[in-house]
Parts: C-alpha cells; sequence; structure tokens
C-alpha cells in the first residue's frame, strides 16, 4: 500500500522547532513535503500575500524530505505549494505545531489554521496542531499522538470543508485522553502595550490577555483545562447563518421591495 501525500505547513516559520517535530512525528508513515514560511507569520490567519511578491526557495532538510520556504503567509504556501511546488495533489494538510493556544474563537486569527483552510478549499482535507504551552512546549511529549491523529482522519475522512483543530495541554505531565470537542467561547483579546518612541511619538505593541467565558463541559477550552487533547471539527465550506436567512428572508426583502 503506497504511502499517503502530505503537506506541512506553519506559521510559526520553517525553522521553528514545532514544524520539525511534526515531520518527526510523520516522516515513517507517509510521503511528506514541506512548504512553510520562511519567517514568522503568527496572527495571519487566512491572509494572503497581495502587494509584494512571493519567493519560494528549496531548503535542505534532512532524510531527503522536500521542503521550501515561502516569503508568504500560511494561506500563500498551500496555495502556492499545491500550484507551483507539487506535481501532485496531497491527501492531507497537517499544520503546526504551533506554539500557543488555537483553542476557542482563536481560531479566526490563527495562521496555523489559516493554512489547513486554504486546504479545504481546494477539496484537501487538514488538521491543525497545537500547544497550549508558549513558553516550554514538550513537544516530544505531543509526538506520539501526531501520526494516530492522521490515521484516523485518513481512514475516517472529514466531510467536505471541514478541518480538525488539535490543542495539547501541555502542562500536564501526562494527557487523560482525546477527546472530540466544540469550540469553546475563549480567546485572547488586546491589552495594548503603548511605548514611547525617542522623538516623543507613542506607539503600541499588541498584548493579550485571555478572556473567560462560561464554556460547555465538552468544549475544547474545558477539555483542555481538565487535561485532554481537545479537537474540534470546524466547517468552513458554507458560513451562512441558516436560522437568520429562514427567519428574516421574507421580512428583509419585502423591507427593500417597498
Amino acid at each position: 500500500m503506497s504511502k499517503p501525500r502530505i503537506l506541512i505547513t506553519n506559521d510559526d516559520g520553517i525553522h521553528a522547532k514545532g514544524i520539525w517535530h511534526l515531520w518527526h512525528a510523520l516522516k515513517d508513515k507517509a510521503d511528506i513535503s514541506i512548504v512553510a514560511p520562511s519567517s514568522q507569520k503568527s496572527g495571519v490567519g487566512l491572509g494572503l500575500t497581495l502587494h509584494k511578491p512571493i519567493t519560494i526557495n528549496p531548503v535542505r532538510w534532512e532524510g531527503e524530505t522536500p521542503a521550501w520556504q515561502v516569503t508568504g503567509n500560511p494561506a500563500d504556501c498551500v496555495r502556492f505549494g499545491t500550484r507551483v511546488v507539487l506535481d501532485e495533489k496531497p491527501d492531507l494538510v497537517v499544520s503546526g505545531i504551533n506554539l500557543g493556544s488555537n483553542a476557542g474563537r482563536n481560531v479566526l486569527y490563527s495562521g496555523t489554521i489559516g493554512g489547513v483552510i486554504e486546504g479545504a478549499f481546494r477539496g484537501i482535507p487538514g488538521i491543525a496542531f497545537s500547544s497550549t504551552e508558549f513558553e516550554t512546549p514538550r513537544f516530544e511529549q505531543i509526538e506520539p499522538y501526531i501520526y494516530p491523529i492522521v490515521e484516523h482522519v485518513l481512514e475516517h475522512p472529514l466531510s467536505s470543508g471541514t478541518i480538525l483543530n488539535v490543542n495539547f495541554p501541555t502542562k500536564f505531565e501526562q494527557f487523560k485522553g482525546v477527546k472530540l470537542a466544540k469550540q469553546g467561547r475563549g480567546l485572547w483579546v488586546e491589552a495594548p502595550d503603548r511605548r514611547v518612541h525617542p522623538d516623543g511619538a507613542p506607539y503600541f505593541w499588541h498584548g493579550g490577555e485571555w478572556s473567560h467565558h462560561d464554556e460547555h463541559e465538552e468544549s475544547d477550552v474545558a477539555l483542555l483545562e481538565e487535561g485532554y487533547i481537545a479537537a474540534v471539527p470546524i466547517h468552513v465550506d458554507e458560513l451562512t447563518d441558516h436560522g437568520f436567512f429562514k427567519q428574516r428572508k421574507e421580512h428583509f426583502d419585502a423591507f427593500f421591495d417597498a
């Protein structure tokens, strides 16, 4: 049986430790290609590089794995990876391992997840992996869980337009297990850090603090706090609020026809 073709990307950049551990967890189980940003691209979401040229350069990688660095965002990497770099469409896009949580509504900001969404738009299923521990992630603890999750998705395909967002609670000595979860409501909100330039002009850095919400017991946020690995299926194929559409369409249309 042939090995699955997996495209690996991330948003922390091709030289980040997380992407090496992701490759290391999958290298013996899949035919891997790596297309990742040449520099840190956290927080870019699904953003594209539109106002400057993009370059794609090969990078030497262990085990003769083909790898390229792209002067763009994760979504650019998947776009150009599938259209310019690779000869065959991958069976799966895998992104990470991200430094920091992508649980809750942070998915809307995450470049890690943006790359996987870009794959889903092209009919390629995908999984995003993130560590909730930012300062001292224990990637070695995470590695053994990567391929079993990938294998499950390959053997039990996601529905069209659905991606899997997986977060690891690395503050625990041992994980309690893996749970399919709902997306939580928590997110990192701004805590602006105001500074003053030597010329007297103020400027700001994005600070961040966690915004707590009442969470469902099956949410990723709640399960991570209990020590479980949380995997959330996120559907990006059709974003219509069907409840609103059904309830309001007649009134909305009539209002503007008046």
